[in-house]
């Protein structure tokens, strides 16, 4: 599961209606009686007086008793069948109904189902009751259900999340790891450096997560704008130090990434380009096209070829708000950008469809061909000032 929030895991296809066949004779033979598990509980309207409550608000009542005592803890994966209803007996997603049940790390999904499911024993059948805030609230959208909603669950299977190794070691803050190749000696770097490393990460259950192994270069950041738990790691290795690492992963078996980490130099950073004092506005002398684009050359180019927006292009640049934050700069990395044109945000690829290789240029880029006003994510929202040099066209 994605986002610590439970999913639907319905399937894409459709069930063809079989032909009417059938003699009358055969018509009236009795239908078969229908799993319970895909009928409205007649007290999916509200919580019963005679269901068991926790703190949270979760309220459920057992349907039927599982076998032994095993339950899962949070960081298990399960294996179940469910149904689910909104209070006024909308089923919205169902296994049952779909003849698969499914299976995933309990700390990936709503809260409801994380609390509720860790009561439960293999076997077990219970309903739920799970209130809006341990759900998908009141008003989610997305096509996701809002308000109370009502969960029929039979726990099939508890797959235990494999563990860190006894044997690993635990830095200052409680991180586990193991140096699986010693470095090269010398000096560590520091949160001030700039730090060229590759990472794998995978599952406790072997599933390949991410890795910078299938990039060209190895990537060079810098070490304060690292995670807090990978920046640990590297400031504490020395050049081809290599050491797998159990780093907190949310929503995964295990609650845990296993990732292998590889130092392989670093520098000092350059210092941080200083805002520019036009950063608040675009000046009256900057040029503007008709989408909002302003820009000002600061230094000419060479020649006349300019990249298109099909082409890839290798720049220096730093960024700004308009209060003159700097949130990104490829020249504190010490390492140019290199990217398809028209894989940036729009104010980028018309902006540089201007340049020539060796020109370097200021843009304000208004919100709308930028990341929008409150993207969200981390991301800059508003107008933003780009000083960008352009070094290559890839083509």
């Amino acid at each position: 599961m994605n986002h610590r929030s439970f999913r639907f895991l319905t399937v894409a296809g459709l069930l063809a209606a079989a032909p009417a066949i059938l003699s009358a004779e055969e018509t009236e033979a009795p239908a078969p009686p229908a799993d319970p598990m895909l009928e409205a509980p007649a007290d999916v309207a509200a919580v019963p007086e005679d269901a068991e409550k926790s703190d949270s608000g979760l309220a459920w009542k057992v349907l039927e008793a599982g076998k032994g005592e095993a339950k899962p803890a949070a960081t298990d994966t399960v294996k179940v069948h469910y149904t689910g209803w909104t209070t006024d007996g909308n089923m919205f997603d169902s296994s049952v109904k779909r003849g698969q049940p499914a299976s995933f790390p309990l700390n990936g999904v709503i809260k409801g189902w994380t609390e509720g499911v860790q009561l439960m024993t293999e076997g077990e059948k219970r309903r739920f009751w799970i209130p809006a805030d341990l759900a998908y609230g009141e008003n989610p959208g997305g096509g996701r259900p809002g308000g109370l909603l009502v969960f029929d669950i039979e726990l099939l299977e508890i797959e235990k999340a494999p563990e860190i190794p006894a044997d690993a070691e635990k830095s200052e803050s409680g991180l586990a790891y193991k140096i699986v190749e010693a470095g090269k000696g010398g000096d560590s770097p520091s949160e001030d450096d700039i730090i060229t490393f590759h990472f794998s990460a995978k599952s406790m259950t072997g599933q390949e997560l991410q890795s910078t192994r299938s990039q060209p270069q190895p990537p060079s950041v810098p070490a304060g704008q690292l995670t807090p738990p990978m920046r640990e790691m590297l400031t504490q290795m020395t050049p081809g130090e290599k050491r797998r690492a159990w780093l907190p992963g949310p929503g995964l078996p295990g609650g845990h990434a296993e990732v292998d980490f590889e130092l392989i130099s670093f520098k000092a950073a350059p210092p941080a380009p200083a805002a520019p004092d036009d950063v608040a506005a675009a000046p009256d002398d900057a040029e503007k096209t008709d989408s909002g684009l302003a820009s000002k050359v600061l230094e000419k180019g060479k020649g006349g070829d300019k990249p298109k927006a099909t082409d890839t292009v290798k720049v220096h640049y730093t960024g700004w708000t308009t209060d003159g934050k700097m949130f990104d700069s490829s020249v504190t990395r010490g390492e140019p950008a290199q990217f398809p044109l028209n894989g940036v945000i729009k104010g980028w690829t018309e902006g540089l469809q201007l340049m020539t290789p060796g020109e370097k240029r200021r843009f304000w880029i208004p919100a709308e061909l930028g990341y929008g006003e409150n993207p969200g994510g981390g991301r800059p929202g508003g107008t933003l000032v780009f000083d960008v040099e352009l070094l290559e066209i890839v083509r």
